[in-house]
């Protein structure tokens, strides 16, 4: 076969991606006086709070609605959609190549982990197309064959081959057009602003969103940086919690709203389903080690302080074939799954380089050497590997005689986006770790988008729209979906009065003044720095993918104790300029805890091991294989059905953080006729819930 040839120009332009700049602002309207404290008031129709692809097609489809659009954001171009990635990073769509698709399969393979409403899997399925071609519309330059066909892929949780990328930085180059796009419909920005607390008003059914309060570090008509934004709806894109982990492949400052909702009174759901694998680790470059990267079957060896080096998968796995197989399997079977530890399956990648690090190893990927032997003694051999590995590698021309020769013939990218951060795969190895990369619980929202807020909405990570698993890719085009949904709506509530400064935020915002010169003024108590420390230790060793009861409720208490701290104003702020930091923190104690409690009752109601976490039970069935015989240490509790039909909400109350469950969503599946439907999207019918209410 034929190589194509990469320029160094191509390799450059889908991995150093240039960022417009340049963007408009909103000046305030007025300034409003609390507790001797001034704060600007800014004003729009639609705010969202957030620059990832999911909050910025949200506010691009609003502005072209005829909304008024805010964009606030803590930092451009710095969270998950701008910095993440992985060897060539996925958009998971309806349709395969040259194949049409069935949305109704679709929706079953989007759900079939279980936890996921029926009619929200459809949503996305259904969504997918356009929102894909949406994006091509603005600009994003899928790869297609010479008929136009789009090229497709298989990747984890996916048997169709539904996945297609731009390379490694797709969720990057999807931010790039969707900005250039908000540069043409001169939506404004704000940036560097940390959202500290949602505004309301009125009671019971009739509360709604009236503002926001964020610390703006443009601001300077206060030394906290406090600054007000009265909108008439509020969108939540803020991605996941990344921060909440230390051993986690987000970027840095990745906080999430969990925290932000839960003081606001909006229900979380689904905290319990996280995403884990091998990535590279976070003080280095935090990238995700799937597809081609393990599709190349590098050597994987471990190495100890006094630089000995253990080829420690050779106690795993039986044979040299089933060892590379397995990793090679680690591609597309990328986050760890409970039940592919099971068979010696390909998660039981995860757990030996899990417990090489515990014994205090660096583990390593060499893409310059091949496997070395099994247990069974056989060499590494091209031509001894399961059908599955041997047909890729044929299909794809890459039967080169080592891992990096196979890298640079399948995808030379891979190796320009370590060089272009410092690290050189084809001169010394790539160390990795087992990471958090991804929740897939959030602010619980309906079809439409919604959350228990009026006029308070949630898309991408933020939102829960995903259950147990999910098809890789598939967070990325759920995000696109559900932001063209949430403008659709919020055009059809379409309320004409503009939010105001006499709103009785006068309470709230003393409330906040009055905790910021507490904790600033003569404050001894704990400093940020511990705090993150604190969170971040506590959640990967008692929540990350190998949890156990005692472990997590333990992990519980802290968390909460960390929590009244907070509100004791027993965390001291160093600096009133980090006013930002202060609150980011504060919320994340409290996302962290409403993730331990949420664990805390699915574990002690009998929740078994399930998606990318694994629960530990002495007295239970599930055992992993090993070549050395069980793996008792990670006897494990199985997952039971029932669970599957069910999610978890999380609310927090007078009381502390409530956990109750609900039954799934199920959809209308009764045909719909063209002259009925019609009238009633004409009518707007067709936002009314079961209950109907538009």
């Amino acid at each position: 076969m034929t190589q194509t040839r990469l320029t160094p120009e191509i390799l450059t332009a889908l991995t150093r991606i240039t960022m417009p700049r340049g963007f408009a602002s909103l000046p305030p309207e007025t300034v409003v006086q609390v507790n001797l404290c001034d704060l600007p008031v800014h004003s729009c129709q639609t705010l969202v709070i957030g620059s990832g692809a999911a909050g910025l097609r949200a506010a691009c489809e609003a502005k072209r609605r005829g909304r008024e659009v805010l964009v606030a954001t803590g930092g451009m171009y710095m969270g998950t959609s701008a910095c993440s990635g992985s060897d060539k990073q996925t958009l998971h769509t309806a349709s395969t190549s040259r194949n049409g698709d069935n949305f109704e399969v679709l929706a079953r393979d989007l759900a079939a982990g279980g936890c996921m409403d029926e009619d929200v899997a459809y949503v996305e399925a259904v969504g997918s197309i356009g929102a894909m071609a949406g994006l091509q519309y603005i600009g994003l330059d899928l790869p297609e064959d010479r008929l136009g066909a789009v090229l497709r892929y298989q990747t984890d949780h996916d048997e169709y081959g539904r996945a297609t990328s731009c390379g490694p930085r797709t969720s990057r180059l999807m931010v790039k057009v969707l900005l250039e796009e908000a540069q043409r419909l001169g939506i404004p920005f704000m940036t560097g602003a940390a959202a500290v607390k949602i505004l309301t008003k009125g009671e019971g059914e009739g509360r709604c969103v009236s503002g926001l309060v964020v610390a703006n570090k443009s601001t300077e008509h206060n030394p906290y940086g406090l600054a007000v934004i009265a909108c008439e709806d509020l969108i939540i894109a803020t991605g996941g919690p990344g921060e909440m982990y230390r051993d986690s492949v987000y970027p840095k400052k990745c906080f999430g709203a969990l925290g932000l909702a839960l003081e606001a009174g909006l229900e979380l759901s689904n905290l319990t389903e996280s995403q884990f694998g091998i990535g590279t680790p976070r003080e280095t470059f935090p990238w995700n080690l799937s597809g081609t990267y393990v599709q190349v079957m590098p050597y994987v060896f471990s190495r100890d302080a006094a630089g000995n080096e253990f080829n420690f998968l050779a106690d795993y796995y039986r044979s040299t074939r089933e060892l590379v197989s397995n990793v090679f399997r680690k591609g597309y079977q990328w986050p760890f799954h409970a039940s592919r530890m099971l068979e010696f399956g390909s998660s039981l990648v995860d757990i030996a380089v899990h417990l090489e690090i515990r014994k205090g190893r660096e583990v390593f990927l060499d893409f310059l050497r091949n496997p070395l032997p099994g247990k069974d003694g056989a060499h590494f051999n091209l031509d001894d590997l399961e059908p599955d590995v041997r047909a890729y590698l044929e299909n794809n021309g890459a039967l080169d005689a080592l891992p990096i020769d196979r890298l640079v013939r399948m995808n030379p990218l891979a190796i320009e986006l370590y060089r272009m951060n410092g690290i050189d795969i084809t001169k010394e190895p790539l160390r990795l770790a087992v990471n958090n990369q991804h929740m897939n619980g959030g602010i619980e929202i309906d079809l439409w988008g919604r959350t228990n807020l009026s006029g308070c909405y949630a898309v991408g990570e933020a939102a829960s729209t995903h259950g147990v698993t999910r098809p890789g890719g598939s967070a990325l085009i759920s995000g696109q979906v559900f932001a063209t949904r949430v403008a659709k709506h919020i055009a059809h509530e379409a309320r004409q009065r503009r939010a105001g400064a006499e709103l009785g935020w006068e309470a709230p915002l003393a409330e906040l003044i009055q905790e910021l010169e507490t904790v600033t003024n003569g404050c001894d108590g704990s400093a940020l720095d511990g705090v993150k420390h604190d969170i971040q230790q506590r959640m990967s060793e008692a929540a990350g993918f190998v949890c156990a009861e005692a472990d997590v409720t333990s992990a519980l208490e802290d968390a909460l104790a960390l929590v009244d701290a907070f509100e004791a104003g027993a965390v001291a702020l160093r600096e009133a300029k980090r006013a930002g930091d202060y609150f980011m923190w504060k919320q994340l104690a409290l996302s962290s805890a409403a993730v331990l409690q949420a664990l805390n009752h699915y574990i002690k109601a009998g929740g078994g091991s399930r998606g990318a976490r694994v629960i530990l039970d002495d007295g239970s069935t599930g055992l992993p294989e090993t070549v050395h015989g069980p793996l008792e240490a990670f006897r494990f509790r199985p997952e039971r059905e029932k669970d599957k039909a069910k999610k978890i909400i999380v609310r927090q109350t007078a009381d502390g953080i409530a956990c109750c469950e609900r039954p799934l969503k199920g959809r209308d599946r009764s045909p719909v006729y063209f002259e009925r439907g019609w009238g009633e999207f004409l009518s707007d019918q067709i936002f009314q819930t079961e209950g109907g209410k538009g």
